[in-house]
C-alpha cells in the first residue's frame, strides 16, 4: 500500500468512527466496542505494514499543500519513533476499548464515551506523525479537548467536572506558548517542516530567540506530562473512568509531553539554559511525586503520583544531554507505558469488583481473586524496578547515566543520590499497594462480594504483564530491534553502542538497585503502620493541596481582576458595544487613506440610470425608516427591512448576477418569515403617557450615533465605489476565475464554482459556523419562557379552538384551520413543488444559476409552509425531519468529500470533474463538488428547520401555558 494512504488512514480512520460511534443508540454496548476496536486494529494494523518502508528508508511522508505561501502543508512523517508511539497509542488503544467493554456500565451513555475516545486517538495520531510543526500545535490542542471531555465524561460527579476543567486549564495555557514557541522555530529556520527543523539544530541554538522558544515549547511539554510544577492536574484528572486513566495517563496523552521533547531533543538540547530548565523539573517531579504516592490512600491516586514520578525520570534523562541518556528515556517510555497501564486496569477491576478504591477498606483480596492479584503484583514489581522485569533494565541505564559526569553542577551531582531514593520510594508505594490490597485480614464492609471479572476483561492485563516478563528476560529479541529504529530517528546514524543485556556483571547501577529494593523494603516497613491510619498526603504538607491553590487563583483572575476590567470597560448595553465594533472599523479603514496608501483621487461619476437610482433610493428609505420604526412597530420594521434586501435583489439582478439575486431572493423570504414568527414572542412596548422631555445627555448621544453610522456606512459606500469604478489591469481576479471555472472546476456557474471549488475551504468554515449558530439558537430557545403578555392565543386560533372543542369528534390536527383554508391548502400542495423546485435548483448550480445553499433555501421554505399552514403538531405527526442528523452529515459529506482528494495526492476539497456516459441521457458532465455542494444543502436545510422548530415549539408551550392558566382561573372563579 502507498505510504501516503497509509499515514491518511492512520489519522482519518479514528475520526470517521468517532462520527459513527456517536450515531449508534445508547445501550449498543457490542457494537460500540467492535467499532472502536476495530478501528484501533486497523490503524496497528497500518502502522505494522508501514514498519519495513521505515526500517528501509527511515522514514514515510505525505504532503498535501494547505498554505503554502505561509510554509504550512498537510505534512505527515513516521519515523521510527513516531512508528513506535504510533503502535504504543493504537496497540494501548485497542486493549483498553476491550476492557472498557466489560468496565462501562450498561446505563452509561458508551456512545459518547467511545466517540470520545476514538477522536482522541486520532488527535494523539496525528500529533506524533504529523510532518510540520503547527500541523503538530493543532494535533496537540485537540487531545487536550477530547481528554477534557473524557476526563469530564461522569459531569455528574463535580470531581470529574472540576478535574476536566483544571486538566484543560493548565494544558491549554501550555498549548498556547507551544504555539508561539514553534512560530518562533519557524522563524528562526525560516520553515516548519519537521525534516528541516531536525536538521537546523546550531541554527537554532545559536539564535538569539533560542532561549525564548525553549521556554515556551517546555511551558507546553512540561503541562501535558504534568511535570513540576504543574504536575497537581493529573491526580485530579482520576475521577475520570479507569479505561480513560489507563489509556490517557499511562500510555497517551501523559506521554505527550516527553514525546515531543524527545522529538526536539535534537536542535534543543545541549545547552546550559536546557540542563537546568528539564533537569530541575524532572528531578523534582521524580521526588515529590514518588515521595507522595507512598501516602495516598487511593488506589488511583497512588498510580497518579507514581506517574508523576516516572515521567520525571524521562524527563531528567533527557535534560542530560546525553545521547544514552535519550535512549534510556526512549525505553523507559514504552515500559512505563506497559506496566501502568495494566495496573490502572487492575485498579479499576479492584474498584469495579469491591465498589472502592480505597486502600484503608481493602486487603485480602489474593483469596477471591488469586488471577487478578498475581497480575497486578508482577505489574507493581516491574514499577519498583525488580530484576527479570522490564522497568529493572530501564532503571539500570537509568543509574548508569546518573553516575555518569555531564556537567559540574548540584544537579548532576546529586543525580546518583535523588535516583537511589527515587527508586526506594517507588519500592515503597509499590509494596504498599501490593501488600495493603491483596493480603492481611478479609475486607469488611464491601459494596459487593470481590470475586475474578470475566475472562476478556482481564485479558488486556494479562497480555501486557507478559511484555513485562518477555522483555525483561529477552529484551534484545523482543523490543531491541524496534527500539533500535527509533533511537536511530532520534538520534541520527550515529548512535552510540549500548546494550539491552539482563546481566552485565556486579556494577555500581546493581549495587543502586539493591541499596534501593532495600531501602524501600525497610522504608514501607517502618511507615506501614502510620500509613493506614493517616490522612491522604505526606505529613506536614498534607493541607497543602494543590486544587485549592489552583481554585484560589482562578477566584483572583476571574472575580477580581476580570471583573474589575470589565466593570470599568465593559457593558451589556448592545449599542455601546456595536459603537466600539463601528469606530474600530472605521479607524481601520481610515488609516490607509491617511498613509496615502490608497488615494480616492480617481472617484468618478458615470451615466447613472434614473430607474436604479429609484430603487436604491427606495431601498435606502426602507432602510432608514425600518431603523426608526423598530422603537415603535416592530411588524412595519420587519417590512421595511424586507423592502431593502429586496433592493439589494434587484441590484445584482441589474448587474447581471443572477445567482446572487436568487440566493439573496430566498434568504430575504426564509429569514422574514422566521423573524415573523419570532415577533410574537417579544414582549409588548409600553409607551409612557403625557409629554417627553429628552435631556441634553441624550440628544448628544442620538447626534453622535448619527454621525458614526453616517460616516461608517457612507466609507463603506465610498470605497466600494472606489473599488467597482477604478481602471484595472487585464489579468484580473475574475478574467482567472472565468478562465479556470470550466477547465479546472468542471462548472460553467463561475459563482457556483468559486463556492464549492476554489474557495471551498471558506464556505466549508462559513455553513460550519451556520451550523454552530443554529444549535446555538436552538439551546437558548429550548430555555426561553414567553413573556407573560405574549401567552394569550390570537383571536382567530381561539375561533379555531372553540369549534374544535364544538366537535370533539374531531383529532386535533385532522383538519386545516378554517380561518386560513384557501391559502393553507395551497401551502400545503405546494410543497412537492418545491421539493422538486429545490431539487431542480441543486443539480443545475454547477452550470446554472443554483447550486446547494439556494436550493436548501428553497427545501426549507418547504418545511416552513407546512408548519405554517397546519401547526406544529400536525406537521410533526407526519414529518420527521431530523435536522441535527441533516447537520451532522452534511457535515461529514462535506468535510470527507474534501479528504477524499487526499487519498490521490492533490490537496483539501480539490475538485474532479468528468464526462460520464450515462443510460439515455448520454455524456453528462460531473464533478466531485456536487457532494460538497450536497453537505452544504443538507447543512443550510438542517440548521434553518432546526430554528424553526425552536420558534414553533413556542406556540405549543405558549398554548399549554394559557391553557393552564385559563383552568386556574376558572379554579379559582
Amino acid at each position: 500500500m502507498n505510504g501516503d494512504v497509509l499515514l491518511i488512514l492512520i489519522v482519518v480512520l479514528p475520526f470517521v468512527g468517532s462520527v459513527l460511534a456517536a450515531t449508534f443508540r445508547p445501550n449498543a454496548r457490542n457494537s460500540e466496542a467492535w467499532l472502536a476496536g476495530g478501528v484501533a486494529l486497523a490503524c496497528l494494523i497500518l502502522a505494522a505494514i508501514a514498519y519495513p518502508a521505515i526500517v528501509e528508508h527511515g522514514a514515510i511522508r505525505s504532503e498535501s499543500e494547505w498554505l503554502p505561501t505561509l510554509g504550512l502543508n498537510f505534512t505527515l512523517r513516521m519515523d521510527g519513533f513516531a512508528w513506535l508511539f504510533s503502535v504504543l497509542v493504537s496497540g494501548f488503544g485497542f486493549l483498553v476499548v476491550l476492557y472498557a467493554r466489560y468496565y462501562m456500565s450498561p446505563h452509561d451513555p458508551v456512545p459518547r464515551f467511545f466517540a470520545f475516545l476514538l477522536a482522541f486517538m486520532g488527535a494523539m495520531l496525528g500529533m506524533v506523525i504529523s510532518g510540520n510543526l503547527v500541523l503538530l500545535v493543532i494535533f496537540w490542542e485537540l487531545t487536550s479537548i477530547f481528554s477534557f471531555l473524557l476526563i469530564g465524561y461522569w459531569h455528574h460527579n463535580a470531581g470529574a467536572r472540576d478535574g476536566a476543567r483544571m486538566a484543560l486549564t493548565i494544558t491549554g495555557i501550555g498549548g498556547l506558548g507551544l504555539l508561539v514557541g514553534v512560530l518562533l522555530i519557524g522563524h528562526i529556520v525560516g520553515s516548519y517542516d519537521l525534516d528541516r527543523v531536525l536538521a537546523a539544530g546550531d541554527q537554532i541554538r545559536e539564535h538569539d530567540l533560542y532561549v525564548p522558544a525553549l521556554i515556551l515549547i517546555l511551558l507546553g511539554t512540561l503541562t501535558k506530562s504534568a511535570q513540576f510544577p504543574f504536575h497537581f492536574w493529573l491526580p485530579n484528572a482520576m475521577a475520570a473512568p479507569t479505561p480513560v486513566s489507563a489509556y490517557l495517563h499511562s500510555a497517551t496523552m501523559v506521554k505527550a509531553g516527553v514525546f515531543l521533547m524527545a522529538r526536539l531533543w535534537p536542535v534543543l538540547s545541549g545547552t546550559p539554559e536546557w540542563f537546568w530548565i528539564v533537569g530541575f523539573a524532572g528531578m523534582a517531579s521524580l521526588l515529590v511525586g514518588a515521595f507522595f504516592a507512598i501516602f495516598q490512600h487511593d488506589l488511583k491516586g497512588l498510580l497518579a503520583y507514581s506517574t508523576i514520578s516516572h515521567l520525571g525520570l524521562i524527563t531528567m534523562l533527557l535534560s542530560l544531554g546525553s545521547p544514552l541518556g535519550a535512549v534510556a528515556a526512549i525505553f523507559h517510555m514504552i515500559n512505563h507505558a506497559t506496566f501502568k497501564a495494566s495496573l490502572f486496569m487492575a485498579a479499576g477491576i479492584i474498584d469495579h469488583e469491591t465498589g472502592t478504591r480505597d486502600m484503608r477498606r481493602l486487603g485480602g483480596l489474593f483469596r477471591y481473586m488469586p488471577i487478578t492479584a498475581t497480575l497486578a503484583m508482577v505489574a507493581s514489581a516491574a514499577m519498583a524496578g525488580v530484576p527479570l522485569l522490564n522497568g529493572f533494565l530501564s532503571k539500570e541505564m537509568f543509574f548508569a547515566e546518573a553516575i555518569e559526569t555531564h556537567a559540574k553542577s548540584v544537579l548532576d551531582t546529586s543525580a546518583p543520590y535523588v535516583a537511589v531514593l527515587a527508586s526506594a520510594f517507588a519500592v515503597t508505594y509499590s509494596l504498599r499497594f501490593i501488600h495493603t490490597v491483596f493480603f492481611g485480614p478479609k475486607p469488611t464492609g464491601l459494596e459487593r462480594q470481590p470475586h475474578e471479572p470475566p475472562f476478556w476483561m482481564r485479558f488486556p492485563i494479562q497480555f501486557l504483564v507478559l511484555a513485562c516478563l518477555v522483555v525483561g528476560t529477552i529484551p534484545a529479541l523482543t523490543v531491541g530491534p524496534f527500539l533500535h529504529t527509533a533511537v536511530i530517528s532520534v538520534l541520527g546514524p550515529n548512535t552510540p553502542f549500548y546494550s539491552l543485556a539482563v546481566w552485565h556483571g556486579f556494577t555500581l547501577p546493581l549495587l543502586m538497585s539493591a541499596v534501593a529494593l532495600v531501602a524501600g523494603v525497610v522504608l514501607y516497613l517502618l511507615l506501614n503502620g502510620y500509613l493506614n491510619r493517616s490522612e491522604a498526603g505526606p505529613p506536614f504538607i498534607r493541607r497543602l493541596q494543590a486544587q485549592r491553590i489552583f481554585e484560589r487563583v482562578l477566584v483572583v483572575l476571574s472575580w477580581k481582576w476580570a471583573r474589575s476590567i470589565e466593570a470599568r470597560l465593559g457593558t451589556r448595553r448592545l449599542q455601546p458595544q456595536l459603537r466600539l465594533l463601528v469606530v474600530a472599523a472605521f479607524i481601520a479603514a481610515l488609516l490607509p487613506i491617511s498613509l496615502d496608501d490608497l488615494s480616492l483621487t480617481s472617484l468618478r461619476i458615470s451615466e447613472i440610470d434614473a430607474v436604479f437610482v429609484l430603487i436604491w433610493v427606495s431601498g435606502i428609505c426602507c432602510a432608514v425608516s425600518a431603523a426608526y420604526q423598530a422603537k415603535y412597530h416592530r411588524l412595519a420594521a420587519l417590512i421595511l427591512l424586507g423592502g431593502a434586501g429586496l433592493s439589494t435583489c434587484i441590484t445584482f439582478a441589474w448587474f447581471s448576477a443572477p445567482d446572487l439575486a436568487l440566493t439573496q431572493l430566498l434568504v430575504e423570504i426564509v429569514t422574514t418569515v422566521l423573524l415573523l414568527l419570532g415577533l410574537r414572542w417579544l414582549p409588548k412596548r409600553i409607551e409612557e403617557e403625557g409629554p417627553k422631555t429628552v435631556s441634553l445627555g441624550t440628544r448628544f448621544r442620538r447626534v453622535r450615533d448619527f454621525g458614526i453610522a453616517v460616516a461608517a456606512g457612507g466609507g463603506v459606500g465610498v470605497l466600494a465605489f472606489v473599488a467597482m469604478t477604478s481602471p484595472v489591469p487585464l489579468e484580473t481576479v475574475a478574467s482567472y476565475y472565468l478562465e479556470k471555472a470550466y477547465v479546472e472546476g468542471g462548472g460553467k456557474n463561475v459563482v457556483n464554482v468559486i463556492l464549492v471549488d476554489f474557495r471551498g475551504f471558506d464556505t466549508l468554515g462559513e455553513v460550519s459556523v451556520l451550523a454552530v449558530v443554529a444549535l446555538t439558537v436552538f439551546a437558548l430557545l429550548r430555555r426561553f419562557r414567553p413573556a407573560a403578555d405574549s401567552i394569550a392565543v390570537p383571536d382567530q386560533q381561539r375561533m379555531q379552538n372553540d369549534f374544535d372543542e364544538a366537535e370533539p369528534d374531531r383529532k386535533v390536527g385532522d383538519t386545516i384551520a378554517d380561518y386560513l383554508l384557501v391559502p393553507a391548502v395551497i401551502m400545503q400542495w405546494a410543497f412537492p413543488v418545491i421539493i422538486v423546485l429545490a431539487t431542480y435548483l441543486f443539480l443545475r448550480g454547477h452550470d446554472l444559476p443554483g447550486g446547494g445553499f439556494v436550493a436548501g433555501i428553497a427545501m426549507a421554505a418547504a418545511f416552513i409552509l407546512q408548519y405554517m399552514a397546519a401547526g406544529t403538531r400536525w406537521v410533526e405527526e407526519r414529518l420527521r425531519i431530523l435536522p441535527v442528523s441533516w447537520i451532522g452529515l452534511g457535515l461529514l459529506l462535506a468535510a470527507l468529500t474534501g479528504m477524499g482528494a487526499w487519498l490521490f495526492g492533490y490537496p483539501f476539497l480539490t475538485t474532479y470533474s468528468q464526462y460520464v456516459e450515462l443510460p439515455t441521457v448520454g455524456a453528462t458532465p460531473l464533478a466531485t463538488a456536487l457532494l460538497f455542494d450536497l453537505g452544504v444543502l443538507g447543512i443550510v436545510v438542517g440548521a434553518t428547520v432546526l430554528m424553526l422548530i425552536a420558534l414553533a415549539h413556542q406556540s405549543t408551550r405558549g398554548l399549554r401555558s394559557a391553557r393552564v392558566a385559563t383552568e386556574a382561573e376558572q379554579e379559582e372563579a
